[in-house]
């Protein structure tokens, strides 16, 4: 679990950063007494938005680099190379709303399962062959889908068939800390 101060300087890492990249103006670093000993991460999303509605989501599976420094990398993805959105512009960086979400370890499930997929809670991969989709756990929450809803847009997601996850696709669960501002 992540302490409120821990919270705060990483969502001001990542709107850092996200300003820094979009507008050129130098980012200030959040106290470095927030950073340290933050908990471990299997992975680190961020996920921008402006007056509610998606403006950029990028992140990833594994954290290769510390977590501050691996929420600045995605964030500024988020705003410059989500491939469903032009890159954020400077005059949208102050109706930004800025969430990061930390991944906790995938585990294999079966998705036939009802008790293995809590709504809320867990975010889902679909993976087959080449293909692999993500979805965080929000996401189900914010749409209103039940368990087969949240299945089937994952694999959507990866480009499959909306019932992939009947027929051989891997599923996957995780738990995410989402906070924001």
């Amino acid at each position: 679990m992540f302490t409120d101060a821990q919270q705060k300087a990483l969502v001001e890492v990542a709107r850092a950063a996200v300003t820094g990249a979009i507008a050129g103006e130098p980012a200030v670093a959040p106290r470095p007494e927030d950073l340290r000993e933050l908990p471990e991460a299997s992975g680190a999303f961020v996920t921008l938005k402006r007056g509610g509605q998606l403006r950029g989501c990028i992140g990833t599976l594994e954290c290769r680099r510390p977590l501050a420094e691996e929420i600045a990398r995605v964030a500024v993805s988020a705003a410059r190379e989500d491939p469903r959105f032009e890159a954020v512009r400077p005059e949208e960086l102050d109706g930004l709303d800025v969430e990061v979400s930390v991944l906790g370890p995938l585990e294999e499930i079966d998705p036939r399962d009802p008790a293995a997929i809590q709504i809320g809670r867990h975010g889902l991969v679909v993976e087959q062959g080449y293909r692999r989709g993500l979805l965080l756990p929000q996401v189900a929450t914010e749409w209103g889908w039940n368990r087969e809803q949240f299945l089937s847009h994952t694999c959507t997601k990866a480009g499959l068939a909306p019932d992939c996850w009947q027929r051989g696709a891997k599923v996957y669960r995780f738990a995410a800390e989402v906070f924001g501002d």
